[in-house]
C-alpha cells in the first residue's frame, strides 16, 4: 500500500529478542528497540503495543524456538532416557556456544528480575519455567522413573539448565559447564539404573 513502510515482522521481533536478551527488560528502552528494529516508536507501538506487549511476544518467541528443540531432544525418553536428558542440555549448550545469541537466558533473566517487573511479565517468566520443568518431568516419568522421583529431577535439571545459562553470562568455559551436566547425569543414571 502506498504511503506505508513495509518491514517483515519476524525480523524485527527477533531484533527486539536480541536487544531484550543482551541487555534485560528493565535496561532496554523505546530508544532501544527502535534502533535495533529499525522502527520509528509510532510503527512499534502500532505493530506490536506498548513495551510490555512486545517483550510478551519476544519471550513467547523465544520460549517456542527453545522449546520445540528441548521438545525434540527429550522426544526419545522412553527409550533412551539417559541420552534424551543429554541431548535436551546439548540445546543448552549449543545455544551458549552460538555466537550469533546473547550469552545466557532471556527467560532466566526475566525470572531473575521478576520482583521489578510488571505482573504479567512476571507472570509469563514463571509460566516458561514450568513449562521446562513440566517437558522434563513428562520425559522423565515416560522414562518410568518413579512419580517422586521424576519430579524431583525435573526440579533439579531446571534449575542445573538454568544455572549453565547465569554461568555463561559470567564467562564459565564450556568444560565447567559440562562438568556441572555430567554431576547431575550421574544422580540421574543411578535413579535409572535403580528402578531396573
Amino acid at each position: 500500500m502506498a504511503g506505508k513502510k513495509q518491514f517483515d515482522v519476524d525480523i524485527a521481533l527477533d531484533a527486539a529478542m536480541l536487544q531484550f536478551w543482551r541487555a534485560g527488560y528493565g535496561d532496554t528502552s523505546l530508544d532501544d528497540l527502535s534502533r535495533t528494529t529499525g522502527l520509528n516508536r509510532s510503527s512499534i507501538y502500532s505493530s506490536f503495543g506498548d513495551k510490555d506487549s512486545l517483550f510478551l511476544r519476544c519471550l513467547d518467541r523465544y520460549a517456542a524456538r527453545y522449546g520445540n528443540r528441548y521438545d525434540q531432544a527429550l522426544s526419545r525418553a522412553s527409550e533412551e532416557p539417559l541420552q534424551a536428558v543429554r541431548a535436551f542440555f546439548e540445546v543448552t549448550l549449543q545455544r551458549i556456544a552460538d555466537p550469533d545469541v546473547p550469552d545466557g537466558c532471556l527467560i532466566a533473566q526475566t525470572a531473575m528480575a521478576a520482583p521489578v517487573l510488571g505482573p504479567t511479565v512476571a507472570a509469563r517468566a514463571r509460566e516458561a519455567l514450568g513449562f521446562q520443568h513440566a517437558r522434563l518431568r513428562t520425559a522423565l516419568t515416560a522414562a518410568q522413573l518413579a512419580e517422586g522421583d521424576a519430579d524431583d529431577f525435573a526440579v533439579h535439571l531446571t534449575a542445573v539448565n538454568q544455572s549453565l545459562a547465569v554461568m555463561s553470562r559470567s564467562s564459565a568455559s564450556q568444560k565447567q559447564l559440562r562438568t556441572v551436566i555430567d554431576i547431575s547425569m550421574a544422580a540421574l543414571s543411578h535413579a535409572v539404573h535403580a528402578r531396573s
